[in-house]
């Protein structure tokens, strides 16, 4: 089974499978290492870590699918790719797809906001019409051409209420997307309510300080979701370990092999894969 039939399979099952973000190849190995089943190239994260600007539509489709495919070559799990609005109209995000796809991915995330986007769960958002939207789905699925799939995430919650957010899931859904996601629902009713209202495989996002209430994978498994998503756990995690240290060597002039504070350097080369790099360089001199 490919990545691609991994991924379909992990949707059908509706078991709440925690999917995290990276937002670079060494943190989709920490991640894989870990042993989560799929991961998250994350939009926001490469446009944080990548250029240290916020999630606001910074990022290009070269980005995203150079990204895509230096993590395509660090790991062997599934990859559901953020693609963003498509990067322009359906024209567009055909180019994109059949892009992203050569790229790696095995599912490509399209969102319905006007661009330039921004992160789901900033206010101000925006979104673009139904049928705009169904058009650019439409070419996603005639540009695939290996069996990604593609995964329609609607922001209408924030700008036009949750029934509106429903029915145009469901139009996504009925032009061909293999997956939904409806953003930034803020009531724990409506998380319990999606799931019986779409018969597609869905996908929730869990923010960390953001607009949806948090709930557990089992939870959410148990109520029909396919994926839990948590794009930027790593991210924000990595953000906290980096103070820390920087704190303590700001503060003390110095930093110690301690466990609690950093990894040791011989971590960091096992999930850089030296071990593997020196047996080759044995086997070729």
């Amino acid at each position: 089974m490919n990545t691609k039939q991994q991924l379909q399979a992990l949707a059908a099952e509706r078991r709440g499978v925690i999917v995290p973000g990276a937002f670079n190849a060494l943190s989709a190995r920490v991640v894989a290492d870990a042993g989560f089943e799929a991961i998250y190239v994350t939009g926001a994260g490469v446009t944080n870590m990548w250029f240290g600007l916020p999630d606001q539509g910074f990022m290009g489709l070269s980005d995203i699918a150079g990204h895509t495919a230096r993590i395509r070559d660090a790991v062997e799990l599934p990859l559901i790719v953020d693609a963003d609005t498509g990067f322009g109209n359906a024209l567009n995000t055909y180019h994109a797809v059949r892009t992203l796809e050569r790229a790696g991915a095995d599912c490509i995330q399209l969102e319905d906001q006007v661009s330039p986007k921004r992160c789901g769960h900033f206010s101000g958002k925006d979104v673009i019409d139904t049928a705009e939207m169904v058009g650019k789905i439409k070419a996603a699925v005639d540009a695939r051409r290996d069996g990604v799939l593609v995964m329609a995430r609607t922001d209408a919650a924030a700008v036009h209420g949750f029934e509106a957010a429903v029915e145009r899931a469901q139009q996504y859904a009925e032009a061909g997307a293999d997956i939904l996601f409806v953003e930034a629902v803020t009531s724990a009713d409506e998380v319990r309510a999606l799931p019986r209202r779409l018969a597609t495989p869905q996908l929730m996002n869990m923010v960390i300080g953001g607009k949806t209430p948090i709930a557990g994978a089992d939870e959410l498994g148990r109520l029909g979701y396919g994926f839990v998503l948590y794009a930027n756990a790593a991210l924000q995690g990595a953000l906290a370990g980096m103070q820390k240290v920087l704190g303590q060597l700001k503060a003390t002039g110095e930093v110690r092999e301690d466990p609690a504070l950093v990894a040791p350097f011989a971590e960091r080369q096992r999930l850089v894969g030296k071990p593997q790099w020196d047996a080759l360089e044995q086997r070729y001199r």
